[in-house]
């Protein structure tokens, strides 16, 4: 059973409360708007992040990795519910993937994520953290309703024109003072937080910076309602947070959807849960293995269990009505960065996702999103530093281009197919590596060394000929293959016919170590022989 369960400690309540809370106050309105992009009940995402928090946490492989919805299904959803055209139906599907999780797991398959170069982790890193910036931006200088939408933020014309003219953005009301101060304000506490004078105190570490930055901004606002309304941040403008008030604790049943289990025998719901759960797999893989890179103990997780909990987290979300959940980047960043040590702090997120829906709505309703805007710039520049672009750039050109690569598809795409084209570009100089290490070839006068370096495969055999091109007529060769444990036919054949032409241009060839044994040919080589 300990295999399976780990319950949150409170040996490290001190760092990890305070962690979940900024952690809390993250994933809030990134349940809501997920809910909302996948085209879902809004409550939906609020009961995939309290299952993320809660379920998921004790049965995870990770200690800093915090699960919830993930922006990367939304659109998967979303056309995954006009697709069967019932929530219902499509919940059922989130069970069943739950299910395809689970058996994922044990068989182990996570594993896999093993895989995947750090380079290229590193970049999906850095490119997440560049798409948050941008992604927040319109949050932090609190743009129009009508302008939040971030295919016309990232691509259209309110973009290029606030850059270019922000006094006339400001006069024409497309952003908000308000909301500008408000981030300023948080900025300027959450990098007096990293500066030595703050960091080495002992009050630091029990109020982090985030929080500090979350309340100094809600009061800023109540402020600026109170005294200047024309800069105060306002829910109808989409500039605050937004959950459903409920009038008591028993009205939450209404708003939990149960699946269709009449569902389970179609093929489409089936084909739509094949689909999340291979996705949220993989999106799960790479958070863990991004996770683990940036905990400052540098623990490796379980992959394989991280998986299994995913898996009862998908179906405990289906069977009451949530989103698919993953492990997500954006929180678990916010967590390594607010100090969190164990899995205790994503409980704790958890814990007070499902309070707040519960208690205190109308509180939390008051927050601007400014202020957590400004928590995820910070975020967004940690994971994409010019210190991080510098360290890769001084590991070498093989590691350097498939980690810009990666940077730039997922910032033009999507995590999958950055990820993806970075990976290909890693294999594409492995092998090149690999190709160029193969053999050597020295000389003294006439006499000609060629040493196989490492087992050959036919990807060598043009290299092979290529080098065998240069022995001038008239030497003697030496074929030396002691680093070889493994010859590939095509290898064989290739010197079988360089013999033929040995022959008539008087090269003498000799072969040691030659699948185990030593021989000399002109113009002739055999197994037996070699």
């Amino acid at each position: 059973m300990q295999q399976w369960v780990s319950m949150p400690s409170l040996k490290t309540a001190s760092s990890d409360v305070p962690a979940g809370i900024v952690v809390f106050l993250v994933a809030l309105p990134l349940c809501l708007g997920i809910a909302l992009a996948s085209g879902a009940p809004l409550f939906s995402g609020i009961i995939a992040g309290i299952i993320g928090g809660i379920v998921v946490t004790i049965f995870s492989g990770s200690e800093l990795s915090v699960s919830g919805p993930a922006a990367g299904l939304a659109s998967i959803v979303a056309a995954a519910i006009t697709a069967v055209g019932d929530y219902p139906v499509f919940l059922m599907a989130v069970v069943l993937a739950g299910g395809i999780q689970l058996a994922i797991a044990l068989m182990r398959a996570g594993t896999l994520g093993n895989f995947i170069p750090h380079c290229v982790i590193k970049g999906m890193l850095a490119a997440i953290g560049i798409t948050i910036v941008l992604k927040q931006i319109p949050h932090a200088v609190g743009y129009a309703s009508q302008f939040l939408d971030e295919d016309v933020f990232l691509h259209g014309a309110p973009w290029l024109h606030v850059l270019a003219h922000p006094l006339e953005a400001l006069n024409a009301s497309v952003v908000q003072p308000g909301a500008i101060a408000i981030t300023l304000v948080c900025l300027g506490i959450l990098i007096a937080w990293e500066l030595p004078p703050i960091r080495g105190t002992r009050w630091s570490g029990i109020l982090p910076g985030a929080l500090v930055a979350v309340v100094a901004g809600t009061l800023m606002n109540l402020a600026f309602r109170a005294f200047a309304p024309e800069w105060a941040l306002t829910a109808e403008r989409q500039h605050l947070v937004a959950i459903p008030v409920l009038d008591s604790i028993a009205a939450a049943g209404s708003l939990i959807t149960l699946p269709d289990f009449g569902a389970i025998t179609r093929p489409d719901v089936w084909t739509i849960a094949f689909t999340i759960a291979a996705i949220a797999s993989i999106e799960t893989v790479l958070c863990v293995e991004a996770t683990d890179k940036m905990d400052p103990q540098r623990r490796i997780a379980d992959v394989n269990r991280e998986l299994r909990a995913q898996g009862i987290g998908n179906l405990s979300s289906g069977l009451v009505g949530g989103l698919p959940i993953t492990a997500v980047i954006v929180r678990s960043s916010a967590n390594v960065y607010s100090g969190a040590k164990t899995r205790t702090s994503a409980f704790v997120h958890g814990l007070l996702l499902l309070l707040a829906v519960l208690l205190i709505p109308l509180l939390l309703n008051e927050i601007p999103l400014a202020c957590l805007a400004a928590v995820l710039l910070m975020v967004g520049y940690k994971l994409s530093s010019i210190k991080l672009i510098r360290s890769v750039w001084r590991e070498g050109f093989a590691q350097f281009v498939p980690f810009i690569v990666t940077v730039a598809v997922i910032v033009a795409t999507d995590i999958l197919v950055g990820v993806g084209t970075g990976l290909l570009v890693s294999v594409f100089f492995l092998m090149r590596a690999y190709h160029r290490s193969a053999m050597t070839l020295a000389h003294e006068g006439s006499n000609y060394l060629l040493r196989l370096n490492k087992d050959m495969s036919f990807v060598h055999k043009s290299k092979l000929k290529e080098t065998l091109r240069r022995v001038p007529d008239n030497s003697f060769l030496i074929v030396d293959g002691i680093k070889a444990l493994y010859i590939d036919h095509d290898i064989y054949e290739t010197l079988k016919d360089f013999e033929v032409a040995a022959k008539h241009r008087g090269i003498t060839m000799e072969y040691h170590h030659y699948f185990g044994k030593e021989g000399t040919a002109r113009g002739r080589l055999s197994p037996a022989s070699a």
